[in-house]
């Protein structure tokens, strides 16, 4: 267990996302999503065929849940709104969907819990996706159309607002790798499909720009962006051919996202080695207004892993789709074997130094940070606790390197951990526990508290851990 301090207003709370928690996907008029689509087609593609519909329950316990994470010491907790939930098949708002949010956020409120909230978590409805996903442009002004809704419905209530989270898993695991629903191997299409959500995204800001200046927004509110920023890496002694797979792969991932929300724009380097590579992005005229926009008052940085590359092996696939980098593995990399991540707490205090030396002035937190480990129940002890020191000291060494990054003046804000009460996974539905407090899925969805939430709570009431 690592020591450390950190700032007194540092915040410390919870992330969550609303596919993953809330459960109750036919209630309230919700509509299909993307995740119910996949599930009701290939329900076997999903851990122990635990499809989209079950989430922990929040929808029922979010008041329990939300005196729970307050009697761990945490102070916030973000969550997204559903665009399945919030709005109809017709784009209009649904008022039980709305009402279920001004529940929510009443709640939270009153038992002094501050909710973050994102807008989009990877859950697009159904139908929209059935007209071309994020690669139609019908579909991000849909989406445009929607935060205008959230941000009209909940502007006084919320203060720290985001469009997404993670938007280059859809585009990678959707369309590049062909990991998600509907399983496509196409990198041009791919990145068609992050520049749309780049497109969305501004669009969005736009939106909550216009509500505040409106007054329909509190003055107080900020909007930002939330990215697993994996910090890239390559070998000791890199040849050009490494140190070009780095550029790339920091270039897409990384500094397409920060150079839009800091600067309105895509850097153009990866614009043109992609124009290179036969990746030819569809533009519209007026597109760079819209990305002009993009702007952001802050930033949520989600972090699990680095990414280590080097040269490929060979510039294209068999079907010709272009390849800039090879994974490598570290000889001396820690390795969660649940998930097959590497475990690199130091990732955290560089991507510290790289906003504070080459985005000055971005203020950031840690939006998301967790430990996924398979069949705990094996870490039970004989009063039915499961003893989760491994999370424990998983965090505490994270939590040193932001401690670390802040001293040496980055301005790091708060920490999220995921997700601090178990939750479902997408296709890895339950298979990774990562809460500080059990989900017992036997007994009714019981909540029980693992032997990290104790330590958690010491934590986030002091803000200091001594270590051992």
């Amino acid at each position: 267990m690592a020591s450390f301090t950190l700032p007194r207003d540092f915040f410390f709370g919870a992330a969550a996302s609303g596919p993953q928690t809330e459960g109750a996907y036919k209630a309230g008029g919700r509509i299909a999503s993307v995740w119910d689509l996949w599930s009701d087609e290939r329900l076997t593609d999903f851990h122990n065929c635990v499809g989209s519909y079950m989430g922990n329950d929040f929808y029922h316990r979010y008041e329990d849940d939300l005196r729970l994470l307050k009697s761990l010491g945490l102070d916030s907790y973000r969550t997204s709104i559903q665009w399945t939930r919030l709005v109809d098949q017709n784009g209009q708002l649904n008022p039980e969907g709305a009402a279920f949010y001004h529940r929510v956020f009443a709640a939270a409120r009153e038992i002094g819990i501050e909710v973050f909230v994102n807008l989009y978590h990877f859950d697009m409805p159904a139908h929209l996706f059935l007209r071309g996903g994020w690669e139609s442009r019908e579909v991000v002004e849909a989406y445009a159309h929607y935060a205008r809704l959230a941000f009209r419905e909940f502007g006084q209530e919320v203060r720290c607002w985001f469009t997404f989270n993670e938007p280059i898993v859809e585009p990678d695991n959707r369309y590049r790798m062909g990991e998600w629903y509907p399983f496509v191997k196409n990198f041009t299409r791919g990145t068609n499909t992050q520049y749309n959500i780049s497109l969305a995204h501004s669009l969005a800001v736009r939106e909550f720009r216009l509500a505040q200046a409106e007054g329909l927004v509190r003055d107080n509110a900020r909007i930002g962006l939330i990215n697993c920023f994996a910090p890239p890496y390559t070998r000791e002694n890199p040849t050009d051919a490494d140190l070009e797979a780095l550029r790339m792969t920091d270039g897409i991932s990384n500094r397409w996202w920060l150079d839009l929300v800091t600067e309105g724009t895509l850097p153009a380097d990866v614009l043109e080695t992609l124009a290179d590579r036969g990746v030819a992005l569809e533009t519209r005229p007026g597109d760079e207004a819209i990305l002009a926009q993009g702007t952001v008052d802050w930033l949520g940085f989600n972090y699990y892993h680095p990414e280590r590359v080097q040269a490929p092996a060979r510039d294209t696939t068999e079907d010709g789709q272009p390849v800039f980098a090879d994974p490598y593995v570290w000889p001396e990399a820690e390795i969660n074997e649940s998930r097959g991540w590497e475990i690199y707490p130091r990732g955290l205090y560089d991507f510290g130094m790289k906003i504070k030396n080459e985005y000055p002035g971005l203020e950031w937190f840690v939006s998301e940070n967790g430990m996924g480990v398979e069949d705990e129940g094996k870490f039970r002890d004989a009063s039915g606790q499961i003893q989760d020191d491994y999370r424990i000291d998983f965090v505490s060494r994270h939590l040193a390197e932001v401690a670390h990054a802040i001293e040496d003046g980055s301005p790091c804000r708060g920490y999220h951990y995921w997700a601090v009460i178990d939750n479902w996974s997408w296709a890895h539905a339950f298979k990774n526990r990562y809460g500080f407090v059990e989900v017992d899925l036997e007994h009714g969805l019981e909540r029980r508290e693992k032997k990290s939430a104790a330590w958690l709570r010491q934590v986030a009431q002091t803000h200091e851990c001594k270590g051992e």
